[in-house]
């Protein structure tokens, strides 16, 4: 039978056609759509509420997550979806009460149980230790046993029991590490090559204006580094400016690079290797690859004059950006390499990030990472804003003041007070950036350092400063 045009299904399936294909705006309209034709459909509004969460609309998925658990209240995964957004906008009661509504119904979503511990700094009088010990034996699928190592890791630290916290964690990380298909080989020559391909230019022809950079719109502030550096807090101070839309985490310019790089003219158009790609990169038309990635953002229904883009991966390409958008400013956010890798190490990811869950992989990925930076730094000297997180810490007001002079802005009270600002984070640190600014992480690798004393000493050997 011919279904009609109006079906909700339909115009959510259009939707997720539209999204794949950049066009945000027009995504989120057939999916609102298909949003008032849905009204006793649960499955369908939980869809549509993944639909926008994916299109960063948070508030219109938390209401379509709403209807959708009104309507089936005992369906846990439409609790765990609203949760997640709940968490992304800051309501951080009412994602522990999801979190808890879908453990009480489906106790094996183990993952429920991690989200859940890291919601909030656990305390003597009030936490799940208990409850997550006791599931441990019952958890026999390697991912179950994952994510409730690391929520134990979470919840022991909290408490101040630091032995038990790292004996779960390296037992969670190790877990993790058995089920990828990853060479930290592969990233660390991917360095080399960069390097290589991208040797800079001479001085006076890297300080120059080209004639592509008038525009005043070409001006995106991309913030770059390690994940779990610091790199959300300057978003959110960022985006606290009236003049500022924090876009988070986008990922066009890597596929702008690709794009530009494959498409080189007499090169090999079929499937071509990591290396080849990094070498193609280097004959560019840079004016065009600024271009192309304006276009993609904008097509993403990003419209604000100026932005953030918070990839932290874009430290591989400083250079590249730098020469397609001359105009833009490049914040690099930097932690003490040991406080780094240890927040790095204790992060559960969802994607990405493989070489964190091994210590001696985590070492060598932070040795390619600060060659490829000081590359960067040395050969374009003075186009990037270099923060460091410990310096902002001790100093919030003149580091934030540093910061805006450098993006161009004038200072505004407002990005003193990040943690009011009610726009969704749907990073890792969603939670820690609702909170004033706080320093009980600056330190906390230090519990740990019996047990990290080999990733110092592979630091040291690789002359990083690890004694500040």
């Amino acid at each position: 039978m011919r279904r009609a045009p109006e079906d909700p299904r339909l115009l959510l399936q259009r939707a997720h056609c539209l999204l794949a294909l950049g066009h945000t705006s027009l995504a989120c309209a057939s999916a609102a759509a298909a949003q008032l034709r849905a009204a006793k459909d649960a499955a369908v509004l939980d869809a549509i509420g993944n639909l926008f969460s994916r299109a960063s609309d948070q508030a219109r998925a938390l209401a379509a997550f709403d209807q959708a658990v009104a309507l089936a209240p005992n369906e846990p995964h439409f609790a765990f979806n609203r949760a997640t957004v709940r968490r992304f906008l800051g309501d951080i009661d009412g994602a522990e009460e999801d979190y808890d509504r879908v453990i009480r119904q489906k106790p094996q979503d183990y993952e429920a149980y991690l989200n859940r511990s890291e919601l909030r700094v656990q305390s003597a009088d009030r936490n799940h230790t208990v409850e997550l010990e006791a599931r441990l034996p019952a958890a026999s699928a390697w991912r179950g046993q994952a994510a409730l190592r690391y929520a134990l890791a979470k919840e022991y630290e909290d408490l101040g029991q630091y032995a038990r916290s790292f004996e779960h964690l390296a037992c969670g990380a190790r877990v993790r590490r058995e089920h990828l298909r990853y060479d930290v080989g592969t990233d660390v020559a991917t360095v080399d090559w960069i390097i290589e391909a991208h040797p800079g230019l001479p001085l006076a022809q890297a300080q120059a204006t080209p004639a592509h950079a008038a525009r005043a719109d070409d001006a995106p502030i991309f913030i770059v580094g390690l994940p779990r550096s610091g790199s959300t807090l300057i978003e959110r101070i960022l985006g606290s400016h009236s003049t500022i839309r924090a876009a988070g985490e986008l990922p066009h310019f890597a596929l702008a690079v690709v794009a530009a790089a494959v498409a080189v003219p007499g090169k090999n158009r079929g499937s071509i290797s990591r290396q080849e790609l990094v070498r193609q990169s280097a004959e560019i038309d840079f004016a065009q690859l600024g271009r192309d990635y304006l276009a993609r953002v904008r097509a993403a229904g990003i419209t604000a004059a100026r932005f953030t883009d918070k990839m932290p991966l874009n430290y591989l390409y400083c250079g590249l950006i730098h020469r397609a958008l001359p105009r833009a400013r490049i914040v690099h956010v930097r932690r003490h390499p040991m406080a780094a890798c240890y927040a790095m190490f204790k992060t559960l990811f969802q994607d990405g990030y493989p070489f964190s869950y091994d210590l001696e992989e985590l070492g060598r990925y932070y040795v390619a990472y600060e060659r490829l930076m000081h590359h960067w730094q040395s050969r374009w000297p003075g186009f990037m804003h270099e923060l460091s997180y410990e310096a902002l810490i001790a100093d919030q007001r003149g580091e934030s003041q540093r910061l805006l002079a450098f993006c161009g802005l004038g200072w505004e009270e407002a990005c003193m007070q990040f943690q009011a600002n009610a726009a969704p984070s749907t990073t890792a640190s969603a939670v820690q950036v609702r909170r004033p600014l706080y320093d009980t992480a600056v330190a906390q690798w230090r519990n740990y350092a019996r047990q990290l004393e080999p990733l110092r000493r592979q630091l040291l050997a690789a002359n990083i400063n690890v004694e500040e």
